[in-house]
């Protein structure tokens, strides 16, 4: 504007006519033209319009549509979105170093049902309100009645000075509590661990009855390292020397796709695994998709293989039946493969396993029964790793599988099958009600209702899952919970003739499922 206000005098005095005057006015207002002995700029800093079409309106309104200013930062472009999988968010689980299941497991959990039963003939404990809510530190009147069924259960001591107030002893004592329970340990007592304690001695002194009935005839290999799975619980225990060295968070099945119950031996770790459909699958949930969405299995890169493992066209197929069902469907390996990124094998008539999943979110909840009666391993790859100690690894001998091996491995995206050369003993056990060595009392949910069925419905008869590891036993009549009290302790031997762990109901030899 400095230059145009000294240009100005110097016009009129040129003594211009009124026309000349309007005309070097006008391009007095036009910015500029660049020197023509400058070269062009780039493609990126040429203006995007010339000024008169700046000025001229749009219909849209549209930001692309303006033009950028001649000088001015051109807009940065959309950032790609990237392809690394967002950071793994897994619920709370324990880090007791006391396992689930050890060979003393059944012993200590049939004696503490006997505990147990003492307290219910005494009366058992109150109820406290169901909205109840006591932050530490506060007082409130329901706290005398809290601290006795904590005395009761030995997560108080017996003598701690009583008063009105969540004290800090009391808090512990809260914590105890919560920990048994498979609950956050924050001392705050709030629903979750209202509802805990208003279940009913009685219901607590049947789940440790039924689930020490459980372990009658139990022929698990223990070992110094071995795996366990307590579906209630939704963990998965990587045991050694008779300590967790790691407890993992997993999703088993639904309640209508029962996880069973089974003792394997886990023979092999699987690489960029591909999944083989099972039939029950292909009928309810792949036919009536296809019927929908004809390309649905290519892009779920899902394979149809005929006699000899030759591929079929999804497209020679009648899909309006259920002809599908006579072929082999099996999803190639891949981030995207329903079993993810890593499989565990461990031969069971039953045809279950763990493994990686794609669907990582269900990882990060406090309820995780949702898979078809698989075991999903939040980290599976970690416990991969475990298993995998001592074995040669991919370069030689000398190697090992750590987690760049088996990072390198998958890369690749070919599929992987390492054996193990001992083989590790694995158990899916369903232990609603278990005792520890330290003499603790824990509880979990009885998600599949196994403990308590309905009234005048027929008990559940378990059905007999082995391996050439395990050694089939005679089934024999489940005792009554209450029997536990005044019967003598039953041996757990080949020759008792007990009933040995059976499984969650369900049909035996089912195929495999995720």
């Amino acid at each position: 504007m400095s230059s145009r206000r000294v240009a100005f005098p110097s016009i009129l005095r040129a003594g211009l006519s009124p026309l000349a005057l309007i005309l070097c006015l006008a391009g007095a207002r036009a910015e500029p033209a660049p020197p023509p002995a400058s070269p062009e700029p780039p493609p990126a800093a040429k203006p995007a319009a010339p000024a008169p079409k700046a000025e001229a309106p749009a219909s849209t309104g549209a930001p692309a549509a303006l033009p950028v200013a001649q000088g001015a930062e051109p807009a940065p472009a959309a950032p790609k979105k990237s392809r690394e999988l967002p950071p793994l968010v897994v619920a709370r689980v324990s880090d007791d170093p006391v396992p689930t299941l050890a060979p003393s497991t059944f012993l200590d959990t049939f004696r503490m049902a006997e505990r147990y039963q003492g307290i219910v003939d005494a009366g058992g404990w109150g109820t406290l309100p169901a909205d109840l809510t006591i932050k530490p530190g506060a007082r409130d009147p329901n706290i005398p009645a809290l601290r006795r069924h904590l005395v009761l259960t030995g997560d108080l001591p017996a003598g701690v000075p009583s008063s009105d107030q969540l004290d800090p002893v009391l808090v512990s004592a809260v914590k105890a509590f919560q920990a048994r329970h498979g609950l956050p340990e924050t001392g705050l007592v709030g629903r979750q661990t209202v509802a805990a304690l208003n279940v009913p001695a009685a219901t607590r002194q049947r789940q440790l009855s039924a689930s020490a009935t459980r372990q009658i005839g139990s022929n698990f290999p223990y070992g110094d390292r071995y795996v366990v799975v307590n579906i209630p619980s939704a963990t998965v225990e990587a045991v050694e020397r008779g300590v967790v060295v790691r407890r993992y968070v997993a999703v088993v099945g639904k309640p209508d796709k029962a996880t069973p119950r089974i003792e394997a031996r886990i023979t092999d770790v699987n690489l960029n695994p591909t999944w083989t459909l099972p039939v029950s699958i292909i009928k309810k949930e792949i036919i009536p998709k296809m019927r929908k969405d004809p390309g649905y299995l290519a892009r779920e890169r899902i394979r149809i293989l005929g006699p000899g493992g030759v591929e079929v066209d999804p497209t020679t197929i009648d899909w309006a039946g259920e002809k599908a069902a006579n072929y082999t469907l099996r999803q190639d390996s891949g981030l995207d493969n329903s079993l993810g990124q890593v499989r565990i094998d461990m031969p069971n008539k039953q045809a279950v396993y763990m493994h990686d999943t794609p669907s990582k979110s269900l990882f990060a909840r406090e309820v995780r029964f949702h898979s078809h009666g698989c075991v999903r391993v939040a980290q599976v790859k970690e416990l991969a790793g475990w298993l995998l100690e001592g074995t040669p690894g991919p370069n030689g001998a000398g190697s090992t599988w750590g987690p760049i091996e088996i990072e390198t491995s998958i890369a690749t995206n070919e599929r992987v099958d390492i054996k193990l050369p001992k083989q590790i003993p694995v158990t899916f056990v369903y232990l609603t009600g278990y005792a520890t060595p330290d003499g603790r009392a824990h509880f979990r949910d009885d998600i599949y209702g196994i403990d308590s069925p309905p009234v005048g419905a027929p008990a559940p008869v378990p059905d007999v899952v082995t391996t050439g590891s395990v050694t089939p036993k005679r089934p024999a009549p489940a005792a009554p919970a209450k029997a536990a009290r005044s019967a003598p302790v039953p041996q757990r031997t080949a020759e008792s003739g007990m009933m040995p762990p059976g499984l969650v109901p369900g049909k035996a030899g089912r195929p495999a499922i995720d």
